[in-house]
Order: structure tokens, then sequence, then C-alpha cells
């Protein structure tokens, strides 16, 4: 495919707007801000009815683009930066957007060539005058264009750059003027309050401002010039964007530091290249004077994105911009120095990091209009801004009396530890299963795929938004029998996978699962029965933990007598023995266990079996749930440490008084490591407890939640420090220093030849556990080179017929839903069929409709199922994030679930759909295509479909690298029902796509 975008015509933009919106939607915009009329701001002595819109960048290229945010709620619109490089003389490596949290790019300019650009805006100009009258979303002057130019004198002043400033002025004597003017004229009769009089009242007169924007570099007199030349000669309103390196290199690198950053690289290179602070304030304050004499607006916009190196691959270039979260608190600053020396006079527009969280306190600072992007770039997309239209609504419109820097303090202040704007603790986890997105059908719940029983997380979430517990609790228990104990202390890899995450934090499915199976606990139970025993053979499970009992379960449920043996004189294992009573209760495991008996699970404890043949002899299966039983062991030159697990069972049989002096240090940075230091914590006479790891806490291996809990309990990370040995008191380590990132992702350690010493009076390791080989080899089971038992991977049988292992005894220590899916495949290998059901339900598009693009946290008080995006009804984050539309939604006759196509034409590959699709694919090249033409089809390797003759059906499809002519409504082996129905749909129901 080609990243050159196709402008599309106006009538067609115009016919598009008007088919697409007896569907219900604009551009995919279903829920249409209406603004206020009568709450107007003025600025440029203008109105506008909300402060905020798009920043210059990807938004702001096309028309739809433009209008899709109008509709949404914009009315403040920085257009798209213009220059003298354009077009195809304007190189932008592509892919150019990664905005999976804080956003990076590589593009900064219009890729159309500046005519095409002026066209773009010009048409979105008369189409957001028509949508405010004809659907009654504002006063048709409640929005205002600005122009964004750079980056040099000697380029505005070209005739190209000159010709559409002027044109941006007054658009009267231009073509596209014309065109868009006629072709309303000539279509009256298709609006219902659109007149003739509104059409011939549309102002020609689009554009009395400007932002000037410099590169990186630019001398301060060159920036002076061009602001002189844009005020006098030009006669325009002007802002002048700023860059935050005017804050200097040491304080970019603190705040960045300090908020999580610190792997952003960058230099001070640029600190010292671009203008300086000292030389910025002078000349301002001059281009204020300037323009108060010219009666002329003069402001600054805060700020430009920040340059920082590329490390990690993350975008095909060298050097790439920085913005959003990561950026806000840099923003703000400048703003609060140059509020602070100009005593709040001197006007700000703002962008950096703006979203629905802190827009409203920004402009209630003085700061306005805000303009946004990454917000935008995200799930949700342009129907996000709705959401915040629907703050200003509810407040009085603002008027400029001057920035209050204490205001803007207040918010420097409180970026730096605002949980919106701050690096997570750990690095972010991949959100995409492991597997190509499919051409039909490719909507998912990542949730349920990452969980490792594939539980129906969204149809008991559905129930429980409902207030039906005790259904919800048998949708979980068709897969998974322990919903106490994972309701409690499950790892959630659901919840790291939630769409929700970059929304704002993840739908607490586990808390979730845990009411429910409190509220319907006691009605299941009632009802729970013992299936008939059904099959002629027995098993035997050794070991009570949850990979014995979902074991057992399933066998019972499968119609097989089962009996589970365990050591102890409880059931539940690890759970049971060593985590902490304060991360679970033992009434919480109680409760399973009694989940698992009724299923007909016969339960012995205090006994420990030694032989599987023996076993054998009265059972026809074995499944060996052995735990990872053997300690780590951790070596050092003097000392023993203690084993966390010992430290851990003596912990709870003591009540937390194990005699281990005042200063604790715990060796690791596994979940096992924080539960050891949280232990010790609360530990009688422990009055220190420090977590030494030869890394940061970034790159430990534990979960992030387990980190914050040990961090909120005080335990203290000694970090970069590698254990030697323990004497007198103290641990004594070696100093390491991070070294470059390889290949996993993390940080290489270099040791050095420092020495810290640590506060020692017992040092426990929590350095991993091993699985029980010795047992393995006693009873004859063959193991593989790292002492574990050989496996088939399908079933988990063991070189032994009829044995299997299951659980942290198989391949190490692993998490409760990991153990409860091993349990179930070997239940399910030994019955011979599956033993639990999809259960899936089509969420109401409506209420899904209305929370996407609605930032919410967790409301603790309320069950959290009212944040579920539903996923696996309605995904559609290509289409969201997409800013120039490319990829939409159809609903299809005969198809259960809208379908996505991918529009080439519309696309610049800017690749933004790639990071928020939940497959392993980038939609832009992988999902099924509509092309503009053949000689389109023939610049792309996609698979898709041209439209040669739509009254006829023909059409040329490519499919599995083979292309071919194909009629609709013909038979054609070659093209699966599903695509066949969606080339339909397009020619019959979408045929406004078709250029």
């Amino acid at each position: 495919m080609s990243d050159i975008m196709t402008p599309i015509p106006f009538g067609k933009l115009m016919n598009w707007i008007l088919e697409e919106h007896k569907k219900g939607s604009i551009f995919g915009i279903k829920k249409p801000f209406a603004a206020d009329p009568k709450k107007m701001s003025t600025i440029f002595g203008r109105g506008l009815e909300t402060p905020f819109g798009p920043a210059a960048g990807p938004h702001t290229q096309l028309t739809q683009n433009i209008v899709a945010s109008y509709v949404a709620g914009s009315r403040f619109f920085e257009l798209k930066t213009v220059q003298k490089l354009d077009g195809e003389d304007l190189p932008v490596s592509k892919p150019c957007i990664k905005a999976d949290d804080e956003c990076y790019n590589c593009e900064w300019s219009t890729e159309l060539y500046v005519p095409q650009a002026y066209d773009e805006y010009i048409k979105a100009w008369f189409a957001c005058k028509v949508l405010a009258r004809e659907y009654g979303l504002g006063s048709m002057d409640g929005f205002q264009f600005n122009m964004s130019v750079g980056y040099d004198l000697e380029g505005i002043k070209t005739e190209k750059i000159d010709r559409f400033i002027e044109g941006m002025k007054d658009a009267s004597e231009a073509p596209i003027f014309a065109e868009c003017r006629q072709w309303l004229l000539d279509n009256l009769d298709r609006f219902e309050n659109l007149t003739k009089e509104d059409v011939e009242g549309i102002s020609p007169n689009v554009c009395n401002c400007i932002t000037l924007s410099t590169l990186h570099g630019c001398p301060p007199q060159e920036i002076e010039r061009i602001a002189r030349y844009l005020i006098e000669e030009k006669h325009v309103h002007t802002f002048i964007k700023c860059n935050p390196t005017l804050l200097g290199y040491e304080y970019a690198r603190r705040i960045m530091d300090e908020m999580g950053y610190d792997y952003v690289a960058f230099g001070d290179f640029h600190f010292k290249d671009d203008l300086q602070y000292e030389d910025a304030v002078p000349m301002l304050k001059r281009l204020q004077a300037l323009a108060d004499e010219k009666r002329l607006e003069f402001g600054v916009k805060i700020t430009n994105t920040f340059p920082v190196d590329v490390k990690q691959n993350e975008l095909p270039s060298e050097e790439m911009y920085m913005s959003g979260k990561s950026l806000y608190a840099l923003s703000l600053s400048v703003a609060l120095k140059l509020a602070d020396d100009f005593g709040g006079k001197l006007r700000i527009s703002y962008s950096g990091g703006a979203d629905y969280f802190n827009i409203e306190k920004i402009v209630d600072a003085g700061i306005w209009p805000v303009t946004m992007a990454t917000t935008m770039l995200k799930p949700g997309g342009y129907q996000r801004l709705e959401q915040i239209g629907r703050i200003f609504e509810a407040k009085q419109a603002p008027v400029f009396e001057g920035v209050d820097a204490a205001k803007v303090r207040a918010l420097v202040e409180g970026a730096r530890t605002d949980k919106h704007h701050v690096k997570a603790v750990k690095p972010l986890p991949s959100r995409k299963v492991n597997s190509p997105v499919p051409l039909v059908d490719c909507f998912i719940a990542p949730c349920q795929e990452g969980c490792p029983i594939h539980q129906d997380i969204t149809r008991y979430l559905q129930l429980a938004g409902e207030g039906k517990h005790e259904e919800a609790l048998k949708v979980i228990l068709n897969k998974n029998p322990l919903p106490f104990i994972t309701g409690t202390i499950c790892a959630h890899n659901c919840m790291s996978k939630c769409t929700r995450n970059f929304y704002e934090t993840a739908v607490n499915i586990r808390r979730t699962k845990l009411e429910c199976a409190e509220g319907g606990y006691e009605a299941v139970m009632k009802e729970l029965k013992a299936p008939a025993v059904s099959s002629d053979k027995k098993a035997a499970v050794v070991g009570g933990g949850p990979a014995g009992l979902a074991a057992a379960f399933f066998l019972a449920k499968g119609g097989m007598k089962v009996t589970v043996f365990e050591k102890e004189e409880k059931m539940g294992g690890v759970v049971r023995n060593v985590i902490p009573g304060f991360r679970i209760p033992d009434s919480a495991i109680d409760n399973d266990v009694e989940i698992v008996k009724a299923m007909g699970a016969e339960l012995v404890t205090g006994r420990e079996i030694q032989s599987v043949e023996e076993l054998k002899k009265d059972y026809d299966y074995v499944v060996l749930a052995l735990g990872a039983s053997e300690p780590g062991v951790l070596k050092l030159e003097a000392g023993e440490p203690v084993n966390a697990l010992e430290f851990l069972a003596q912990f709870k049989a003591t009540d937390g008084k194990v005699d281990l002096g005042k200063n604790v240090v715990v060796i690791g940075g596994g979940n096992t490591a924080m539960d050891t230091a949280r232990a010790a914590k609360r530990n009688a006479g422990v009055e220190k407890v420090s977590l030494v790891y030869r890394r940061t806490r970034r790159y430990m291996p534990a979960d992030e939640e387990e980190l914050v809990m040990a961090i909120e309990d005080g335990v203290e990370f000694a970090e970069l420090l590698s254990p030697v040995r323990q004497e007198n008191g103290v641990l004594i380590c070696k100093k390491m220093v991070l070294g470059d990132i390889d290949t996993s992702g993390r940080r290489g350690v270099v040791e050095t030849d420092e020495i810290v010493e640590v506060p020692a009076d017992t040092v426990i390791a929590a350095v991993g556990e091993k699985v029980p080989s010795g047992f393995y080899e006693a009873n004859g089971i063959a193991l593989d080179s790292r002492k574990r038992p050989q496996v088939n991977q399908d079933t988990l049988e063991t070189s032994l017929k009829g044995v299997y292992a299951v659980g942290d005894g198989l391949f190490g220590p692993a998490t409760v839903v990991e153990g409860i899916r091993d349990g179930k495949k070997a239940a399910e290998a030994i019955i011979g069929r599956d033993l639990s059901e999809d259960i899936f339900k089509m969420s109401d598009e409506e209420v899904i409709t209305y929370r996407k693009g609605n930032l919410a946290e967790e409301d603790e008080s309320r069950t959290d199922s009212g944040r579920c995006l539903s996923c696996n009804s309605y995904c559609e984050n290509c289409m969201e994030v997409c800013p120039n539309r490319a990829n939409i939604a159809l609903v299809v006759p005969g198809m259960e679930k809208h379908q996505i196509i991918h529009v080439d034409y519309m696309c610049n590959e800017c690749g933004n759909c790639r990071s928020f699709c939940p497959w392993d694919s980038a939609p832009y090249l992988d999902k099924f295509t509509l092309f503009a033409n053949e000689a389109d089809m023939a610049d792309s390797t996609n698979q898709g479909f041209a439209v040669l003759d739509a009254e006829k059906g023909a059409c040329k499809v490519r499919l599995q690298g083979n292309e071919f002519a194909y009629q609709t409504g013909t038979a054609d082996e070659r093209v699966p029902e599903g695509i066949a129905k969606i080339i339909e749909t397009v020619i019959r129901d979408y045929s406004y796509l078709i250029l």
C-alpha cells in the first residue's frame, strides 16, 4: 500500500456525512456534543463555544479528521503545520506514531502538498458550519481555526506559504471555497435545517490567527523576525510555540527521573541549541508590546513536543518527539515560569498531556485554549472529546483575566505524583495475543485471551452488573472451581490485558469475581450436586493445592470417582500453608475446598504419598500436583540464608512471632520475595526490612501490584546490590550499575568494586523454588535436562502411562490460575472430552457506546463491571484510534458482530492502530482492505478488493496472494462467505466509501 492519502472531494464528503448520519454516526462519532451557543468565550475577536480542540497534528490533517473532532466537541482547531517542504518532498519515516503509553512521533508537518492542505481546511470550515446548523451542534460561528506555520522566515515568505496564509485570511477567491459553496446551494434539498441564507452567510475569513512553530535550534533573532513579520505584515493574532528545552537540561532530567521516565534518553544538545529562557523573556515582552500597538493578541503556545533518542526501536528514526502524559509536568513548568515572570499577563495556549482528568484545572488556571492529540490517539479516540465537552457545558464560559501562577504551581507539584502522569513502577506488559488478526470476526476480549483458563469474563461481568451474583458464580465455576482464592490473590493477567488500561486502569475483574463468589456462594452451594459417577475408572490426585483441587473438581464433574491425598492437615497447599494471612483468609480457602467437595471429590488429609506404583494398584489414573517443594539455594561466601517458604510457613504457624531480630534482608525480586518482605515487616520485633536485588525495581519479576504493596508497607528497596556475605549483623553487597537494554527488554547490570553494607540480623532468600525431582526419579518418571518431568504438552501425561503432572511441580513456581489450567487439562485428557463450555452473550450496543470514550476510575463502592467495554462484542479499537478514520466498522446482515475493513486511500500508515489492536497485527496492513482503484491495489500487498463497477457488483479481489475478478451475488469458492457478505454490504449499504 502507499502512505499517500487521497483527499476526498467535498461533495463526496458531504454525501458520506449525510448517509452515515442515517446510521447514527458521523465518521464513527456516535455521541455528538451539542454546545450551548449562549456560553461563548472570546479570543482573537471571535466566539468559542468550548476552550479545547485538536493540536496541530494527525487530527487536523484531513477534512474528516477535523469534522470528527468538531462533532465530538472541539471548537478550537490548531490546523496541521504547513511549511515549504511538503508532499513527496517531505520525508516521513513510517510508522510514525507510538501512543500506547506516553506518546512518541517522528512526523511534524502536513504530508499533503500545501495547496491540498489548504483545500482540506476550507472543506472542513464549510462542513463544520453546516453540521452546526443541520444537526443543532451549536452556533455556526462557535468555532475557530488556527493556522500553524513554520519553520523559518524564508520559508514562510515563499509564494506557496504566503498564498496559504492570505487564502486562510480571505478564501473568497479560492476555487475550493466556490466549489463547497456551490455544492451546498445545489443540494439544499438534502438538508432539513440548512438554508440558502446560511450557506451564503458562511464567511470566507477562515483564520485571523497563527501559531508559529519553529524547529529546534532556531535562533531567537529568527523567531522574533518571523513573529514581527506575522504581526506587522500579515496582521494576524500570533502565538509562538515554545519548547520544553526552555527549562534547562538539569531540571528536565530531574523531573523525568522523579516521575519514572529515567529510561527516556536525551542529551543536553537541544537545551544548549534552542532558545534560552533569558533570551525568551525580553523577546516575548517586545513582541507583546508590538502586538498591543497593532491591536492584536499575542501569546505563547506551551509546548512543542520534546526530542528524545530512539533506544528500543520504538520508531524507525534516530530521534523522536515525546508528548502526552510524560510531557505534562514539563509543559506546565514552562507555563509556570512565564506566568511568574509576566505576572500572569502573557496569554498561554496549552498542549502537553492534557486530557479529561486535568483539563478543567488547566483552564481554571487561566490557560486556554487547550489542544490535545495523545488522548485521542488511544481507544475511545475522538469520542473522548464529548466527555470533556460535558465538563465545560456545566461551567461558565472562561474569560481570560490572566494566568494564575499559584494554580499552575499546584498543577506542577501535583503532576509529579499524579498516577495519570507518573510512569508505572514496572514496564507495561504486552496487551496483545500471540496470533494474527483474522479478516472476519476479529473482536475478542483480551482479558479472556490473557486468562490461562479463558474464563468467560465479559459474561460474568454483565451478570454482576445486573446484580445476578448466583448466575455469575455459575459462569465462573464453569471453568474455575476456586473463585474465592482467585478472587483474592490471582495474579490477574486478565487485568493486565484489559483494554481499559489504555483509558486509565483495568476493570477490577478480580474484585468483581470475589463479589460474585461471596454474593452467590450460599445459593449455588444449595444447588451444587455431585454428578453421578459414570466411569468405571478411578483417579487419585496427589497434592491438595490449587492444581490438585482443580483436577479433582473437573474429574468429578466428568463423572469419575476421585480422591485427593494431601500430606498436610488441611487442603490448600502453598495458598494455605505459605501465603500470609494478610493476603488471604483461611475462610476463602475453606469455601473453595467446600466447592470441590460438593462436586463429589473425596478429600484425604494428613497422608503423604511416596509411591506412584502403590497408588496405581487402587487407581487407574494418578495426577501429581506436588508443588515446587524443593527450596532454591543461595550461596553466600559467609552466612546461611533462611529459605523464604520455610519462613513464611513459620510466620503463619506462629502468627508472626518468628525470631528474626531487628533488621531483616530479603534477597530476591519475585512475588514470593514481596510476600516475604511484607510478612517480615509485620513480624514481632522487626524494625527494618530491606529488599536486596541486583537490578532496579523496574526490572524485578514481581507483579507491579506486589511491588506497590511492599512499598506501601514500608519495605526499603536496596536496588542494584549483589549479595556477597553476611557477617557481624550486616549483609555485604557489591554495587551494580545498569547497562544497556538487552534482548529481553531489561537493562543488563555490571558489577563495580564499590561495597555496600545493609543491616541484617536475618537474611531470607527468595530466589525461586524447584520441582521435586527426587520424587519423580524415585518413581521412574523421565525428566528433562532441568530435572522437570517430561510430559505430553497437550495432555500433561508423564512417561508413565496414566500418570500426569500439573501445577508448580511441573515446570516450577507459577500462578494459581495456571495451576487450575493444568489440573483441568489433565482431567479433560483423562475423561476424554471438554469439561467446560464457552459462555457468551452480546452486550447492549447502546450501553457500550456510552462507555466508549468515557474515562472513569474504579469506584470501590460499586461493582466495577460498569467500566467493562465488552471487547468481544464491540472491540473497534482500530477504528477509534485512527485519526484519518481509515478503519470502518460495518453492520453486515447475517453476521452477529460488526466487521472491520481498512480503507486504503484514507491511510498514511501512521501505525497507530497497530499499538491498540489486541491481535499481534497491524490492521492497516492485515485487515481486509477497500482500495479506491486497481492502481492503488497494485501498490499494496494487503488482502482486499477494489470495486470496478458498483452497479454490476464487479470487483477485483486479492485473497491469500491470489488476484481474481469477482462478481457479487455469485458463488465463488475462492471467496469465503463472510468476505462475500462484507463486499456486498460495502457496495449496497456503504456506497459512500467508494470513490
